[in-house]
């Protein structure tokens, strides 16, 4: 038997599977099913769940991040996305300036580095000159997400004292 070949022949069928699923994903977003249709009483209730499950973590992740010492959280507003300001001391900022860095992006290789949570420099976004920010989501599941407010906490508060002018 070729080995190469049979090996190609899988691949190909499980990318058209793969293929095939992502279409019907899809068109489950674009085309939900309608009132009256045999599954649209389980995607309402999946839908409504969902929701109301990334509402939590939103609300969760925000009301954390406002405790943090120097860091103010809107809360979410229709994205995935929250964008917190934070204010980083004068010592961070010249460590940062020393490695190239914007304070921001020193902030978020920091946390990155410290716990493996991977936020974005909010100075790729416009942000007002002497402000910082990051945007962070809120999709980590719900049964996981105390673990990540927990360890950004413990990352911030040490960061903070770090760096404390």
């Amino acid at each position: 038997p070729n080995l190469v070949g049979q090996i190609v022949v899988r691949a190909a069928v499980q990318f058209d599977v793969q293929r095939r699923l992502i279409r019907m994903q899809t068109d489950l977003v674009i085309m939900p099913p309608k009132q009256g249709e045999p599954s649209y009483e389980l995607y309402q209730k999946e839908r409504t769940t969902i929701l109301e499950s990334l509402s939590r973590r939103a609300t969760k992740l925000s009301a954390a991040l406002n405790t943090f010492e120097g860091m103010s959280c809107q809360p979410a507003t229709g994205a995935m996305y929250l964008f917190p300001r934070v204010i980083i001391p004068k010592k961070a900022v010249e460590e940062a300036k020393k490695l190239g860095d914007t304070p921001d992006t020193f902030y978020c290789m920091e946390l990155l580095k410290g716990t493996g949570i991977c936020v974005i420099p909010g100075s790729g976004f416009g942000q007002v000159d002497g402000t910082y920010h990051f945007r962070t989501t809120f999709l980590p599941e719900e049964d996981k997400i105390n673990a990540v407010v927990e360890r950004m906490a413990v990352f911030h508060k040490q960061f903070m004292a770090k760096y404390h002018d």
